[in-house]
């Protein structure tokens, strides 16, 4: 019986990554979903296994799982956040592009995370403090990296932001081709690459707020030591919302430019984003500046 919580959300990962892959290739029954979305019958046997896995080795915590919703007690201080099968479409047509995320939120915060590739048979875990992966039972620290360019950019609704942001819009900006090359995968298997240095960042809308589909991701890239945002550059789930999430300051800079470009200025004041490399300015005005947002420093002029 797995006895930390990391262990616990590595096991459930793990149980529900061996039905991914059992069942892929396979004949599925699909499951219609509000706003054409869809599970399937491998969605359903994932999920269940993963909750075996945690009734048994945390009967007193409740889950919230994509496929059965929330379960346990409403007083529960912790909760499991459940992702079974992060890329159904790319699954039901025979892409191996998937993700299995588990998540443990304890008093507003993520303090475990897991994100597995059934297909690789890797595990990408967090401890609350420093990110890893696991391959054959072996633990490497996972080290953030700019280099590849490769940006994720997801194309899938909702858009809470339309029309004024959308994602997009980005791979059409001559900025974005200059300085980036585009992917899309379709799977939160993607945040988690940033993490482990395979993406040079990750861009979303939405409210993200306690997701079952990005928990996981988020919290892997926070102890890598990324760069995570709203798409403002605000701190995460305040604001307009939306996910910015890079290897490194400088790229997070430039797709902030790149976001910025699609929002109207806000009235009596201009926003300017530094970046962090030790130089200073003044200007004429009231100044305020922003030491929580991550990233590029935030200063707005008044006029």
């Amino acid at each position: 019986m797995p006895g930390r919580d990391e262990d616990v959300a590595i096991a459930a990962t793990q149980a529900g990554a061996v039905v991914v892959r059992a069942r892929y290739g396979a004949a599925l029954t699909r499951l219609e979903k509000s706003g054409g979305d869809f599970a399937t019958s491998a969605d359903i046997e994932a999920e269940n296994a993963i909750l075996d896995v945690l009734r048994s080795a945390r009967p007193g915590d409740a889950v919230t799982g994509e496929e059965s919703g929330r379960t346990g007690a409403d007083s529960a201080a912790r909760e499991w956040l459940v992702d079974p099968l992060c890329g159904t479409l790319n699954y039901a047509v025979r892409n191996m592009l998937v993700a299995v995320n588990v998540a443990l939120r304890a008093d507003a915060k993520i303090t475990v995370a897991a994100s597995a590739d059934p297909f690789t048979d890797e595990v990408f875990w967090t401890d609350g403090t420093h990110a890893y992966v696991r391959r054959d039972g072996v633990d490497e620290p996972l080290k953030p990296s700019a280099e590849s360019r490769l940006v994720d950019v997801n194309l899938d609704p909702p858009f809470p932001n339309a029309p004024r942001f959308q994602a997009a819009r980005l791979l059409a900006d001559p900025g974005f081709v200059e300085r980036f090359r585009p992917r899309v995968v379709s799977t939160t298997l993607a945040v988690a690459w940033v993490a482990a240095g395979r993406r040079a960042a990750y861009v979303t809308d939405g409210d993200l707020r306690d997701s079952v589909h990005f928990a996981s991701g988020i919290a892997l890239c926070q102890a890598a030591g990324c760069v995570v945002t709203g798409i403002e550059g605000q701190p995460l789930h305040t604001g307009v919302g939306g996910l910015v999430v890079a290897a490194d300051r400088q790229t997070h800079a430039a797709l902030l430019t790149l976001v910025d470009n699609q929002f109207p200025p806000e009235a009596g004041a201009t926003q300017v984003r530094l970046a962090l490399d030790g130089t200073t300015g003044s200007a004429g005005g009231d100044v305020t500046y922003d030491s929580s947002v991550h990233g590029p420093d935030l200063i707005s002029i008044g006029s």
